[in-house]
């Protein structure tokens, strides 16, 4: 007997149901396995509502059915996948390109600056050069003039000095004023000396024995007759020539008393005229002086 609670379902109506609902759970099923296909499907609406970073590196690509990468994406997907990449490739190109115009740009400055520089250094080592050379011309000129005024002070101060060359004695007879033949010759040898000097004078001293006035006029008459002798016979200047009368003075310790008429002369030259001129070979005399 069947209980009045319990709900009899014919079978078939059971089968019926079964395959209604195995219809309805297959596109749920295949829904679950893809979930990745409805963002690719609506990619306007995910771009509005959060907006990619620029420069971001993209988001790997999601696994779907097919796998990383689906063999029926269209040409859209795949450059909009790749276009952020090719942005930033372009973003570092040019950033290449401006760091090598940078590097170029400052060797170049660099190589400017560099010959600037050994430009000046090779312009201010022509001017020390120039310099040098100036210093050493004015070191020169200063050293000739130096040398030039030391000379000058040796002219002047040896423009009044004079040193004995050779001098000789004249004897006379008597006190006569005439010359002899031994005088005349000692004349003459002497006048040949005389003629290779230079800035010279003759001092003439002629002595007589006797005393007083009487002995000046005798010793004047001996002296000129010796001048007159140099001058007429040898053309000595008479300028070159200083004649004293000493009648019987003495004209040094040593001649305490005049016994002969004589007349000394002694041949006196400049000390600057005696550095051009060497002195000939000659014997000294017992003065000191030298003797032809």
């Amino acid at each position: 007997m069947n209980n009045p609670s319990t709900l009899s379902i014919p079978r078939s109506s059971l089968l019926a149901a079964l395959a209604l609902a195995s219809a309805l759970s297959v596109p749920g099923l295949a829904q679950d396995a893809q979930p990745a296909s409805a963002p690719q499907d609506t990619p306007a609406a995910t771009s509005q509502q959060q907006p990619p970073a620029a420069h971001s590196t993209p988001a790997p690509a999601r696994e779907g059915f097919w796998g990383r990468v689906n063999p029926f994406a269209r040409k859209k997907w795949v450059k909009r996948q790749t276009d952020p990449l090719n942005d930033r490739l372009s973003e570092l190109d040019q950033v290449n390109a401006k760091n090598a115009s940078d590097i170029q740009g400052v060797d170049s400055r660099a190589q400017a600056g560099i010959q600037r520089a050994q430009s000046a250094a090779d312009a201010a080592n022509q001017t020390a050069t120039a310099a040098g050379s100036q210093a050493q011309q004015a070191q020169t000129t200063a050293q000739s003039a130096s040398d030039h005024v030391a000379s000058l002070n040796g002219t002047v101060n040896g423009l009044d000095q004079y040193k004995p060359v050779t001098e000789l004695d004249i004897a006379f007879r008597s006190g006569s004023p005439i010359l002899s033949a031994a005088a005349r010759k000692q004349l003459d040898d002497f006048a040949a000396t005389v003629a290779t000097r230079k800035g010279y004078i003759l001092e003439v001293e002629a002595h007589s024995p006797l005393a007083g006035s009487a002995g000046i006029q005798s010793s004047q008459r001996l002296g000129e007759a010796v001048n007159r002798y140099l001058v007429t016979q040898h053309e000595i200047p008479v300028y070159r020539m200083h004649m004293v009368a000493l009648g019987n003075a003495a004209s040094s310790t040593d001649d305490a008393r005049i016994r002969k008429s004589t007349v000394h002369v002694r041949l006196m030259e400049n000390s600057l005229a005696a550095q051009e001129t060497p002195l000939p070979q000659s014997e000294v005399s017992s003065t000191g002086a030298e003797r032809p």
